[in-house]
């Protein structure tokens, strides 16, 4: 798979990324658990993008006493996220022995405060919760 990179410098193009992140995971998981972790790792960042999204127009529109309410994200289908839930808090995290973890617990807590997602997700670390 020939990707070129950007000619900006160091700067890779997504493609590029994803591949390389891709391998790396593939080291350290089971073949058969690969795709639930990333297809957790894209609904995580997706899901976050869309809150992000939302709490700027909520911000924008002078309602910045309501941004921590998940009423004003459900009610337009987006997912209210807690803290440790959100695409930067991960990031920001993402070098720690325990990076697994929040994971899980992201996509626990998103499941338990949207039940429409009861039983939809597999972690990294465990087949589920109860």
């Amino acid at each position: 798979m020939a990707v070129k990179e950007k000619k900006e410098g160091k700067e890779k193009a997504i493609e590029v990324t994803l591949w390389e992140a891709a391998n790396k995971l593939r080291g350290s998981v089971e073949p058969a658990e690969y795709k639930h972790v990333v297809l957790g790792l894209i609904f995580l960042k997706f899901a976050s993008d869309k809150f992000e999204e939302h709490r700027a127009k909520l911000m924008a529109e002078g309602k910045e006493k309501y941004i921590e309410m998940p009423e004003f994200y459900n009610m337009n289908n987006v997912f209210f996220l807690e803290e440790n839930s959100r695409w930067s808090y991960l990031i920001k995290r993402a070098k720690q022995n325990d990076i697994s973890l929040l994971i899980d617990t992201a996509l626990h807590t998103i499941e338990k405060n949207n039940k429409a997602l009861k039983a939809h997700f597999r972690t990294t670390t465990s087949p589920g919760w109860d």
